[in-house]
């Protein structure tokens, strides 16, 4: 599995997140295509749906664009195809709320998302109590599900995320949605982080708010990567690919300093 081996090489990852369709479909494959050629480790395929209610205005504002766009499931699936011929051994999760994958049905959305080089899912409104069902389908056909921790995670609640989370846990940075921040709280960050590594081995990635390199060296000292999405979103929505390039390309080297 693509993601279970990223992670023995013990490298601190990039996580790039891109909204399938925003502003276009073509844009947001040109998008796609930056962020993995110019470093990106693991790649998040957003998939456009009416109520994102973890997602700040930035990222709200692209799953609009990408419905009104016309942009479905096969859309998804097929620029993740695309995507998985150029780039064969980067792991894909798709990043998606569950309404989507309820409507058509757990084994159906798992294996047209498997046959399109999907690795696993993120899914930011489903919690660990309510997700055996769709875990339980991800692992019969290998697929990784992986679930959110938060600041308000208690060290039992942790250890239950945790438990049920493949391969890494997802760390909220802050409580709120998503977008870009000018500043992290970073001991609050910590305190949770030490109490996390007390009770987890599971790499974790820190999300939400991060969208420069000098946040990223920060919080890489606590993680085990970070992700980036709305600062990516918004150069994409712009057109303004090569700043999109030396972006990614600034963030990434941060990483290895």
């Amino acid at each position: 599995m693509r993601l279970e081996s990223f992670w023995k090489e013990n490298k601190k990852a990039l996580l790039s997140y891109m909204m399938v369709g925003y502003p276009d479909y073509k844009a947001s494959l040109e998008a796609f295509r930056i962020l993995l050629k110019e470093g990106t480790d693991i790649l998040e395929i957003g998939f456009p749906f009416s109520d994102p209610v973890a997602d700040g205005p930035t990222i709200q504002y692209a799953h609009e664009i990408a419905l009104r766009n016309g942009i479905k499931s096969e859309h998804v699936f097929e620029l993740s195809s695309t995507l998985r011929k150029e780039f064969p051994e980067r792991p894909f999760l798709l990043m998606t709320y569950y309404n989507p994958i309820f409507k058509m049905g757990h084994e159906n959305f798992c294996k047209r998302a498997k046959d399109a080089g999907i690795d696993g899912f993120i899914v930011p409104d489903l919690p660990p109590e309510e997700g055996g069902e769709l875990k339980k389908v991800c692992s019969s056909l290998g697929l990784s599900l992986v679930f959110l921790a938060s600041p308000t995670s208690t060290e039992r609640r942790l250890r239950l995320i945790c438990e049920n989370s493949d391969h890494m846990v997802y760390f909220v940075s802050l409580t709120g949605t998503t977008g870009a921040r000018e500043s992290i709280p970073l001991e609050r960050l910590r305190e949770k982080l030490n109490i996390y590594r007390h009770v987890c081995k599971k790499p974790v990635v820190v999300g939400f708010g991060i969208s420069k390199a000098e946040q990223t060296r920060e919080v890489t000292k606590l993680a085990d990567g970070v992700v980036v999405g709305s600062h990516f979103v918004k150069l994409s929505g712009d057109k303004n690919f090569e700043e999109l390039k030396r972006s990614v390309r600034e963030i990434k080297q941060a990483l290895v300093e």
